[in-house]
């Protein structure tokens, strides 16, 4: 017995990287998974491989969503977790920033988080509690600690558009607990994917280092020794999409090993 048995979760960004560990995740505490990700193949390859369903979207085309968002309640009837994950990084001077780049930023992971979570908030308004819960349904989504870490010019967008997912959380959390939905965010470090290769690789790029040397001087301050796995990230977002941690919203929880001690 999982805790998650019986209940539904939809994944954006699911194909890869912490998506794709918190589907596995997710999987084996008994979740029926929708797993929705742009790289239709890649969504699909890992669908497979767990049993679950995928659907290829892009989260900032409108009629993506609404198809996206029908996946679960055609083939379970409901929609008990949404775990809003989608997210583009690019590392670039704040001067060189050009409108395109800013746009770009902002479309994936933060006017299409809100309308992912508005679109998936109206349906759970109209469906009945979790088994075995006092809720309707569960929002999660991915920040990071740089939407408040602050400091490094060279990820400008990024930092706004994931202090931008705070607040939206918690926006989403006094809107909606009344409603017996909560809203939660996870706040990332120096995660060990692919999105930290291509930042490594372009601010190595910026600076002149070596490969790899962005990366190295990323986790040498990491209180707890090492860098941070996408499984230690999947393992708070198991928690927020079960039982335990019902009585919980408007948070953003730090999971950095201790690169940043408060917010």
């Amino acid at each position: 017995m999982g805790q998650l048995d019986g209940r539904t979760a939809l994944i954006t960004g699911a194909a890869r990287g912490i998506g794709a560990a918190c589907a596995r995740r997710l999987a084996a505490e008994g979740a029926r998974l929708v797993l929705a990700d742009q790289d239709g193949a890649g969504v699909e390859k890992l669908a497979a491989e767990l049993g679950q369903v995928s659907v290829r979207a892009d989260v900032t085309r409108h009629p993506d969503i609404e198809r996206m968002l029908e996946e679960p309640y055609r083939r379970f009837g409901r929609l008990d977790v949404l775990f809003n994950n989608a997210g583009v990084i690019r590392v670039q001077p704040m001067l060189e920033v050009t409108e395109d780049e800013w746009d770009r930023v902002m479309a994936v992971n933060l006017r299409a988080v809100f309308f992912v979570l508005q679109a998936a908030s109206r349906r759970m308004l109209d469906q009945g509690l979790i088994a075995g819960s006092e809720l309707r349904g569960k929002l999660i989504q991915t920040a990071s600690i740089a939407s408040y870490r602050g400091g490094n010019h060279l990820m400008t967008p990024y930092s706004a558009s994931k202090a931008g997912v705070v607040s939206l959380t918690r926006s989403a959390a006094q809107a909606l607990a009344a409603h017996r939905i909560t809203s939660n965010c996870v706040c990332p470090g120096a995660v060990d994917t692919a999105m930290w290769e291509q930042i490594d690789k372009e601010w190595g790029a910026l600076e002149g280092r070596a490969p790899g040397e962005t990366w190295k001087r990323r986790i040498r301050p990491i209180p707890l020794g090492r860098p941070e796995r996408p499984e230690d990230v999947a393992s708070v977002v198991a928690f927020l999409a079960g039982p335990d941690s019902d009585y919980m919203t408007g948070q953003a929880i730090n999971v950095d090993g201790g690169l940043v001690m408060g917010n």
